[in-house]
């Protein structure tokens, strides 16, 4: 056990996000290839076995026999159906204590009849994670159990269903790698041990606070670190976000600034780069309320100045529905952001959620350490996430449009713009540079780019320019 750190059993853990829980009676035998359930399913009775399991390892069957005793439960995860924070959810628990919260073929089957349960009747699903890995008295029939548990989680997400990730300590192995890291939104117990290779398998000279909650939401692995008093409400949160989707475009939000439209090209570059400018947290605080982040492009990145997550639309005739957002904060965007914001946008639009992106970078970090990462690839995986949305996609130019950085984040035909804002094939002193002019020439440059919001409304650009909102007189 990680020290100081909490180790939950299984109904203790339920009973930290919900005070009430209907276990689901059966299905623990196999389900059909195709992972349907119905009435008869559930009732299958339990997988049989000659003494000691399917490998005849000795003393399994007395090793079941004392997990069973010491924990009270007949395998190591505990399926039923509760309702967190007013949404209706299936929900997994692991029971550590039972054989360290192993995969074997009866977790299996309770594991695919919980998700079959969750997809017949349109169900979110919240799994709440501490286990050692595959269950190695099964030897190669637990560690199938991983395939199984893959297709599970990949139906449920075809079905347009989400899927949240609770980490305790430990959660390592098959079961990071499936229901943890696999899920839509991961969250994580402070300090919890979480890492694919468990404590006793590791290199000797490993550093122990690498696999650590903490460590997983630094390299973009984890959404967030939650403490315990605070994961009812935030599971709940985010259970209510991902539930209710949208067919219909979100409205640009008002310019934040009352700025007049510029003269020249330069001006509207003074104005974009202004550090008076309301940036992209003004502009969510102002549109959104009870915001939830996802964190990490779950490549081994993060990218600060790329905030991505999902809000309820305050009032209005569109308040209250749910919007997913992606905005930049001014910075050059390191690939991990684009990536961060292609997989927000493929989520939103799995879940049928429409989606806000705000605009707002100099351009695509260009440094060789961005390269190394992967930024023209990255950047094609924010092109083509847009491209290929179907959920309705809408986007606001707050400040800086450097170049394909920020047109990757574009909605075609539904970009906006803000009067103190403007947009541009390349910055006008890059371009001066590449048409050898000289300094002097950069404003001149500037205006021949026609990188003005107006500009922009009249080459087709973007659609219009926002106007600050008008308060009720």
């Amino acid at each position: 056990m990680t020290e100081g750190v909490p180790r939950y059993t299984a109904r203790e853990a339920i009973d930290l996000v919900t005070s009430g829980f209907a276990e689901l009676t059966g299905p623990v035998g196999p389900l059909s290839p195709a992972g349907t359930a119905n009435a008869a399913s559930t009732a299958s009775s339990v997988r049989e076995y000659g003494p000691d399991g399917p490998l005849s390892w000795q003393g399994y069957d007395a090793s079941r026999a004392r997990a069973a005793a010491r924990t009270g439960e007949e395998e190591s995860v505990v399926c039923g159906t509760a309702t967190v924070g007013g949404t209706a959810t299936v929900l997994i628990s692991f029971e550590f204590g039972f054989l360290g919260g192993s995969l074997g073929e009866r977790t299996g089957d309770r594991l695919e009849a919980a998700y079959a349960y969750a997809r017949e009747h349109r169900l979110p699903i919240v799994s709440l994670v501490a286990t050692g890995g595959s269950r190695m008295q099964e030897g190669m029939r637990a560690l199938v159990q991983l395939q199984r548990v893959a297709r599970q989680s990949t139906l449920t997400r075809e079905a347009g269903l989400p899927q949240i990730a609770v980490l305790r300590d430990p959660t390592t192995g098959g079961g990071w790698a499936t229901l943890g890291a696999g899920a839509d939104v991961v969250l994580a117990l402070p300090g919890a041990q979480v890492g694919f290779a468990g404590s006793r398998v590791r290199p000797p000279d490993a550093d122990p606070a690498a696999y650590t909650a903490e460590a997983q939401l630094g390299a973009g692995a984890v959404d967030a670190v939650v403490p315990p008093a605070e994961l009812p409400g935030l599971l709940g949160l985010w259970l209510q976000l991902l539930s209710h989707p949208s067919a219909e475009p979100v409205p640009p939000p008002p310019a934040l600034a009352d700025t007049d439209l510029p003269t020249t090209g330069w001006e509207a570059v003074g104005n974009a780069r202004s550090s008076e400018r309301p940036r992209a947290t003004a502009y969510l605080d102002a549109y959104l309320t009870r915001r939830a982040a996802i964190s990490g492009d779950r490549c081994g990145g993060k990218d600060d100045g790329m905030l991505c997550g999902f809000g309820v639309l305050k009032d209005g005739k569109d308040g209250g529905r749910t919007v997913a957002y992606a905005a930049q904060a001014g910075t050059a965007t390191r690939p991990a952001g684009y990536r961060t914001a292609a997989r927000l946008i493929r989520l939103a639009d799995r879940l049928r959620i429409p989606v806000l992106t705000l605009v707002d970078t100099p351009g695509a970090a260009n440094d060789a350490e961005a390269e190394r990462q992967g930024a023209g690839a990255a950047i094609a995986d924010v092109f083509g996430a847009v491209a290929a949305a179907r959920t309705p996609l809408t986007t606001l130019l707050i400040g800086e449009g450097g170049s394909g950085g920020a047109l990757a984040l574009a909605a075609p035909d539904n970009t906006w713009a803000t009067p103190d804002s403007y947009f541009s094939v390349i910055a006008p002193e890059l371009a001066a540079a590449i048409l050898k002019r000289p300094p002097e020439e950069v404003r001149a440059t500037a205006d021949q780019l026609r990188i003005r919001p107006q500009d922009l409304v009249d080459l087709g650009v973007v659609r219009g320019i926002v106007e600050p909102s008008k308060s009720p007189s």
